[in-house]
């Protein structure tokens, strides 16, 4: 209701459904597939993200990415407890408990998702576009879920780190940093941001850094603090 609030009076949003399938179409192209280096590859997806409708598209990524692991993770907990007899529960806004409980059997699914969406192409532009354009974004779409797929999308990140023997390289860091100040901006621009969801206050209580490889996954080249990250983008 805050969102729908803040729109009366204002002047409404003109959209074209037609060039955002469009715009959906076109950047479905780049991923792991294409010759080119990902963070070259998400730049040139962020270009073609512009206007309304390039920010509506990627709100769209972002639901479109965040749905598609939920439901690799869901099928993968029902799995388990038919064949293990566990009673695993896949809550969308804490995936941690469900990592804890077996990291060591789940596959961590960002890479492949059946949408064809890569987390260090599509998804890293589209935390971009939504980051750099947040007070605009808010007019366009209900920003409350596309908050939450933000959110939604690190935790997934941060707990296959943690749980599921992710490497993490400095790709994977940037995406995270992006969608920590993404979500940091989008919060800014709304009237009455929600509660920080449970995954993100727990590691707002760590202070360890990771080791962060090069793209070949051989060598350290730096370092991240998650909870170092989040505390001075968050609490405010």
């Amino acid at each position: 209701m805050g969102w729908f609030r803040s729109l009366l009076g204002r002047k409404k949003v003109q959209q074209d459904p037609t060039r955002q399938e469009a715009l959906l179409h076109d950047v479905r192209r780049f991923g792991a597939r294409a010759d080119v280096r990902f963070p070259e590859q998400a730049d040139a997806v962020a270009r073609l993200l512009d206007g309304d409708d390039g920010l509506s598209v990627a709100a769209r990524i972002m639901r479109d990415f965040a749905d598609e692991a939920h439901a690799e993770l869901h099928a993968q907990a029902a799995d388990l407890n038919r064949r293990r007899g566990y009673r695993l529960v896949v809550d969308r806004r804490n995936y941690r408990p469900l990592w804890q409980a077996a990291g060591p059997e789940l596959r961590w699914p960002l890479f492949a998702l059946p949408g064809g969406l890569h987390p260090y192409v599509q998804v890293a532009a589209a935390v971009t576009v939504v980051g750099a354009q947040a007070s605009r974004i808010v007019r366009v779409t209900d920003p409350y879920p596309l908050l939450a797929h933000v959110f939604e999308v690190f935790d997934l990140t941060a707990a296959g780190w943690e749980y599921g023997r992710v490497q993490v390289d400095v790709d994977g860091a940037a995406l995270a940093n992006g969608l920590i100040y993404t979500a940091r901006d989008l919060r800014g621009a709304m009237d009455d941001p929600p509660p920080l969801p449970p995954p993100v206050r727990e590691l707002m209580r760590r202070n360890n850094t990771i080791d962060v490889y090069d793209p070949t996954g051989t060598r350290v080249v730096g370092g991240i603090n998650l909870g170092g990250e989040l505390r001075p983008s968050l609490l405010v």
